[in-house]
């Protein structure tokens, strides 16, 4: 696994051992990171979540392009570890943060976050109920944009969100929303 783009273009990230987190591919992140940069133009200043963590390779690979800050929400111990130190061979501590716990705890946030990045377990349902919750803690504003993968045959349905669009990459589909 490589960041595609940015100022890390090219540098290595580590995943956890095991099978208990599913690391994006990096030609799914680089069909993901294209139509969110043909929605935002850049990716400079923005405040970004990444949700189911994993590695970090989504929220790093943002940080890669521009963007101001990054908040790690994961957790397995196995993968906290991987992302802190992705973070730290990136020397990305500066504009990261790491928070070790579910997303289903997450509490209300101090303003919204310009876009937020799921990956949760394919065939759960945990993105959907995340994003219910994430809506009424004024996680997402009408500003924001939200990406989830999921499996290629699984839906992202929340009342109030709308999908912009949805792209099927190898075994998985990239789904993006926004409030409606």
């Amino acid at each position: 696994m490589r960041i595609i783009s940015g100022q890390w273009r090219g540098r290595k990230l580590g995943a956890p051992k095991g099978d208990a987190t599913r690391p994006t591919a990096d030609r799914t992140r680089e069909t993901l990171f294209s139509m969110l940069a043909s929605r935002l133009g850049s990716f400079e200043e923005l405040r970004i979540a990444d949700l189911f963590a994993g590695s970090g390779a989504l929220g790093l690979e943002a940080l890669s392009r521009g963007a101001a800050h990054c908040l790690f929400v994961e957790h397995d111990k196995a993968a906290l570890d991987a992302i802190r130190a992705n973070i730290s061979s990136l020397d990305a501590r500066a504009r990261s943060s790491v928070e070790a716990t579910s997303v289903m705890h997450l509490r209300p946030a101090r303003e919204a976050y310009d876009l937020i990045l799921l990956d949760p377990p394919y065939h759960t349902g945990a993105g959907a109920v995340a994003l219910d919750r994430l809506k009424r803690l004024d996680w997402i504003s009408p500003a924001t944009w939200i990406a989830v993968e999921t499996a290629f045959n699984e839906d992202v349905r929340v009342d109030g969100l709308i999908i912009d669009a949805e792209r099927r990459v190898g075994k998985g589909k990239l789904t993006l929303l926004r409030l409606s």
